[in-house]
């Protein structure tokens, strides 16, 4: 018995899911207005319905105009109601700024810029992205955003739950409002063309001394160079205090002032994370791998590359090859991020 709604419903839903997203389609900026604004009565709104339901027949009944006229005087209420509540959605614009990529099971964050051009500010508009239980099950969902004033421009941030690696389709965006009285409930759908990208989450392996033989107390900020004796890095002026053994006496014999040479010595060569030479036995949990050794030689600023099998095509803005710093590491988890 407990299945026969789940499977009336289910195809309902999934119709109405489709007439929705046909009415809004797939773009980065959207503007509220007749054709993507619906309106019903909120749950208090189902109460004031049949408030009027009742004060109508009892007043047809009983031939009562004091009762009929407080009818028609709710049922002014109500039409004004509705009228305010669908104005004061409707025009608003939302343009998608920025998408984050995150690891899978953290959120990732999506930048949304409000626009209103109504003289009178918007009040009460609450914002979030609807998602499936599955993906929210692990950590606790948030509540919806709710924005009690929207006058001008106004940048927000959602999170959206993450489970699973690879690209990632934004879930549409629910916006609602009950204002100004609560009987009537408006909201919107907005469907966004672009999307986020999950990379696997980070899973560290015994075998990394290989990789990892720097520490980070012994890395500068360049992350190749620290101070030693081998290689001539530079000349500084010379500070009172400092070793005559580094002065540079050939400067004080041309008469052209004192100054102290400065060495360095490198510190780890160029470092290769292969796919191939990864523990773990999984696909996935090698990407984690991967994805652990990236984020880490990036923090200690140690050049190194990335080589993935059968590794999808490269987007022309994608940072491939040899590089250093963590910039270079958020390329190479968009590249776990892409891999099939």
């Amino acid at each position: 018995m407990s299945l026969l709604p789940r499977a009336l419903t289910s195809p309902i839903k999934t119709a109405s899911t489709r007439w929705f997203a046909k009415r809004a389609p797939r773009s980065d900026n959207a503007t509220l207005n007749l054709r993507n604004v619906y309106i019903f009565f909120s749950r208090e709104g189902m109460l004031f319905a049949v408030l009027l339901l009742i004060t109508f027949i009892a007043g047809i009944n009983y031939g009562n105009n004091l009762v009929l006229g407080l009818c028609f005087y709710l049922i002014s209420v109500w039409l004004i109601s509705f009228h305010v509540t669908f104005a004061h959605i409707s025009g608003l614009q939302i343009r998608l700024l920025d998408v984050t990529t995150a690891e899978v099971g953290a959120p990732v964050w999506v930048t949304l810029q409000l626009r209103s051009e109504s003289r009178q500010p918007r009040r009460q508009l609450a914002f979030e992205f609807e998602q499936k239980r599955a993906a929210t099950k692990a950590s606790q969902p948030a509540e919806p955003l709710l924005i009690a004033r929207v006058d001008g421009e106004q940048i927000i941030r959602l999170p959206i739950y993450t489970d699973t690696r690879g690209q990632l389709e934004l879930p549409r965006l629910v916006i609602k409002t009950t204002y100004p009285l609560g009987i009537m409930r408006a909201w919107s759908y907005v469907y966004f063309a672009r999307h986020a990208w999950v990379y696997p989450k980070p899973q560290a392996f015994d075998w990394q001394a290989k990789y990892l033989a720097l520490s980070q107390d012994d890395v500068q900020a360049g992350g190749q160079y620290v101070q030693g004796q081998d290689d001539f890095d530079r000349l500084d002026t010379y500070i009172a205090g400092e070793s005559l053994a580094r002065v540079s006496w050939g400067h004080v014999a041309r008469g052209q002032g004192m100054f102290t040479k400065h060495f360095a010595d490198p510190v780890g060569a160029e470092q290769t994370l292969d796919y191939a030479d990864m523990p773990a036995a999984n696909h996935e949990q090698k990407l984690a791998q991967l994805a652990y050794g990236a984020l880490t030689l990036g923090q200690l600023g140690v050049p190194f590359e990335m080589q993935l099998p059968n590794e999808i095509s490269i987007d022309v803005n994608q940072q491939t090859g040899t590089g250093a710093g963590n910039a270079f590491a958020q390329a190479c988890l968009l590249r776990l991020a892409k891999a099939p």
